[in-house]
C-alpha cells in the first residue's frame, strides 16, 4: 500500500486520549535509551549466543508482571531463565509482534477506524468511520452500508486508529508474571539464548617472499542481526561450535592444514574451547558488522610453495598449473605463537613500487597452536604440470600395471620444488619403479619433491602395480 499512510492517532474522547497517548509515549523510549541493565554477551561460531542481563527493578510483594524490553527479537523462550533473590517465575510471554502500519492494520480486523481523505484539488479533509473486515493482502472495510477497499491509488488517505493493541509492542519485550516474597528494589538477572549473533575471524597476512617473512593482522567480525542492539555489552567470544558434534573438515575438505599442533596456547578456555574475551565493553549496534583486532604478529617465518595433486589414473590434454601455497607454522617459537580460530586469510604481497597487492585467499577452520599450514592461495601462471598415463596392462585375472608420466615445466626465472602428489593408491597398491624416490605420505597417496630448474621442466614416471 505504497499511498497509505497509517497514523496512531486517538480520536476517543478527550477524557480517553490523553491517557491513551500518555501510557504510548512510556512504552516507546527514545533511541537512544535501552531498557537493558548490565548486559554480557558470549556469541558462538554457528550464529548462537547467550545474553545476560541484569537489571534493577522494584518488585512488589506476592504476584506482579515484570516487562523486560530490549530483549532480542530472535529470543528462544524456553531458554530464558530469570534469577533474584526471594522470586519465583510464574508464567512467561515473549512479545514478538513489533508495532508497524501492517501490523497495527491487522490488528485492527473487527475495530473501527476513522478513514481521512484529502481532495488535492482544494486540500479539503473528509472523515469517515469505518469497520475493518479483513487486511490479507489489502484492506476490506464497511463504511456505513457499502463495502469498499482501500485503494493504492496514490491519493492521500490516512487510517487513524483509537488505540494501539496491547499485544503490539515498539520492541522486542518479554513479560514474566513473577511471586516475590517480599517488595522492594533489586538486581534480577535474565539469561536467554538467542540467534541471529555470530562472529568469525578475518586475517590479513603481508607476505615478504624474498626474505620468507609475513605479517599478520587477525580481525574479529561480529554481526548482529537479533533484532536488538546490546548497549555497552561485556562481549566473550567462544572459538567453537556448541551443540551436536560433527564430523569431517569444516570448510569444505581443503587440505589446509598439514599437521595439527601440540602447543598449548596461553588463552583462557571453557571445556574443548578457546575464549577470546575483548577488552574493553562495547555496542553493538542491530544491523551492524563490527571488527576488534586480536592478534599483530610482525615477521613471521613463511615460505611460498607449490603443489599438484593427480587423481587416479587422471590424465590432462594440457598442462595444468600447480597450486600456489602458503607455508606457515602457529607455534609460539618460529609461528605466531596463537590458536587461531576459524575464519579467511587474506594474502597481500608488495610490488615492485611498493604497494601491497592482494594474491590470494583460503579458509582455515579451528587451528591449534604449533600446527603446521599450507594455505592455497591460488593456481601458478608459470608452474605447470602435465601427468599422462603412459601405460596400462593387465598382469593376470587380479592386477594391473600402469605406468605414469608427469612432465613439470617452470618458467620462472628461479628454480622452485613441487610436491607432486599422486592420489587413490587403495589397498595393496605398490609402486614397483619411479624415476626418482617417492615419500607414502598415507595408504592414498604418494609424494615426489620435484626440483624443477628455472626456465626449464622435469620428468617423473613411476609404475604402479595395483588390483585395478
Amino acid at each position: 500500500m505504497r499511498g497509505l499512510l497509517l497514523v496512531a492517532t486517538f480520536l476517543a474522547a478527550p477524557a480517553l486520549a490523553l491517557p491513551a497517548l500518555a501510557q504510548i509515549s512510556a512504552e516507546i523510549p527514545p533511541p537512544s535509551q535501552t531498557a537493558q541493565g548490565q548486559v554480557s554477551v558470549t556469541i558462538y561460531n554457528n550464529n548462537l549466543a547467550l545474553v545476560q542481563d541484569v537489571r534493577q527493578l522494584d518488585i512488589p510483594a506476592n504476584r506482579s508482571r515484570q516487562e523486560f524490553p530490549d530483549v532480542s527479537a530472535q529470543i528462544r523462550p524456553e531458554t530464558v531463565t530469570l534469577t533474584g533473590q526471594g522470586i519465583g517465575i510464574v508464567e512467561q510471554n515473549f512479545d514478538f509482534d513489533l508495532l508497524s502500519p501492517q501490523a497495527l492494520m491487522q490488528k485492527a480486523v473487527g475495530e473501527t477506524v476513522t478513514i481521512v481523505r484529502t481532495n488535492p484539488a482544494n486540500g479539503q479533509e473528509t472523515r469517515e468511520r469505518a469497520r475493518i473486515l479483513a487486511a490479507n493482502g489489502g484492506v476490506v472495510m464497511q463504511i456505513g452500508e457499502r463495502i469498499e477497499v482501500l485503494r493504492d491509488d496514490g491519493l492521500p488517505v490516512r487510517v487513524i486508529f483509537d488505540r494501539v493493541p496491547e499485544n503490539l509492542r515498539a520492541r522486542p519485550t518479554l513479560s514474566v508474571t513473577v511471586q516475590s516474597e517480599r517488595g522492594g528494589r533489586r538486581p534480577l538477572t535474565l539469561t536467554y539464548l538467542t540467534p541471529g549473533l555470530a562472529w568469525s575471524a578475518d586475517y590479513v597476512a603481508l607476505f615478504d617472499e624474498a626474505n620468507g617473512r609475513m605479517d599478520v593482522q587477525g580481525w574479529i567480525t561480529l554481526t548482529n542481526n537479533s533484532g536488538t542492539p546490546y548497549m555497552n555489552a561485556n562481549t566473550l567470544l567462544v572459538a567453537g561450535g556448541v551443540g551436536p558434534g560433527q564430523q569431517g573438515p569444516t570448510y569444505g575438505g581443503q587440505r589446509q592444514l598439514r599437521q595439527a599442533g601440540t602447543e598449548s596456547a596461553g588463552r583462557e578456555r571453557l571445556g574443548d574451547f578457546y575464549l577470546y574475551p575483548l577488552p574493553e565493553r562495547t555496542t553493538i549496534a542491530n544491523r551492524q558488522t563490527k571488527q576488534v583486532s586480536f592478534l599483530d604478529v610482525a615477521n613471521t617465518p613463511a615460505v611460498r610453495a607449490y603443489e599438484y595433486r593427480n587423481a587416479w589414473m587422471g590424465t590432462a590434454e594440457q598442462p595444468q598449473s600447480a597450486n600456489s601455497v602458503l607455508r606457515f607454522s602457529t607455534s609460539r617459537d618460529q609461528g605466531l605463537g596463537d590458536a587461531l580460530p576459524a575464519g579467511t586469510v587474506r594474502v597481500y604481497q608488495r610490488d615492485a613500487r611498493g604497494n601491497p597487492q592482494f594474491v590470494g585467499e583460503s579458509a582455515i577452520g579451528h587451528t591449534p597452536m604449533g600446527s603446521e599450514l599450507g594455505l592455497t592461495t591460488g593456481q601458478a601462471f608459470d608452474v605447470k604440470v602435465k601427468p599422462t598415463v603412459e601405460r596400462r596392462e593387465r598382469i593376470n585375472s587380479t592386477r594391473w600395471r600402469t605406468t605414469m608420466r608427469y612432465v613439470l615445466t617452470n618458467a620462472r626465472p628461479n628454480a622452485v620444488t613441487v610436491d607432486l602428489m599422486q592420489s587413490g593408491l587403495w589397498g595393496d597398491t605398490r609402486i614397483v619403479e619411479e624415476s626418482q624416490p617417492s615419500e607414502r605420505r598415507s595408504a592414498d597417496d604418494a609424494l615426489w619433491r620435484v626440483q624443477v630448474p628455472a626456465n626449464g621442466e622435469a620428468v617423473v614416471t613411476a609404475t604402479f602395480d595395483t588390483r585395478f
